[in-house]
């Protein structure tokens, strides 16, 4: 496979992965916890770079691809970890609510504060035994193979 192909094909997936975020948010009505929106990041990172990489040659862009994907990867295992109790995650989107001490009772029922906070310990959505973070982090991690692979292809 060509080095063109690989990058074409590890930049659409980052675009299948981030449009698929977007629809699960916006036509699923699941929104996304802070450790979702900072899994979306890296794949518009990647995104980028891929766009540019199709234009120039040499290794060094798409190893900034595979670093991206990489670390989408990373923060989707540490999400499902998160998910699954195995460590815990932010105290601003996990566990009890203890974050919460801080407001009155007023506070709690005032219906004109803004969105309510998506717990990031909580499972949403899941296929075959793996959330949506579990999932990104498998095919993240097969995007970092492309990108790799894209690396040592020559033109």
């Amino acid at each position: 496979m060509t080095r063109k192909n690989l990058i074409l094909l590890a930049t659409g997936g980052s675009l299948i992965l981030l449009l698929g975020a977007f629809a699960f948010q916006y036509f699923g009505g699941l929104p996304p916890c802070q450790l979702c929106l900072w899994q979306r990041w890296p794949h518009a990172a990647a995104i980028v770079i891929g766009l540019t990489a199709l234009s120039r040659p040499g290794a060094l862009l798409p190893l900034l691809g595979a670093a991206a994907a990489l670390t989408t990867a990373l923060i989707g295992v540490y999400h499902a970890g998160v998910e699954q109790k195995w460590w815990e995650g932010p105290s601003s989107c996990a566990g009890s609510g203890a974050s919460l001490g801080g407001l009155s009772g007023a506070d709690l029922l005032n219906l004109d504060t803004a969105a309510p906070v998506v717990m990031c310990d909580e499972i949403v959505w899941d296929l075959m035994g793996l959330s949506m973070a579990g999932w990104n982090g498998v095919l993240s991690l097969m995007l970092v193979g492309l990108w790799l692979l894209a690396a040592r292809a020559q033109a």
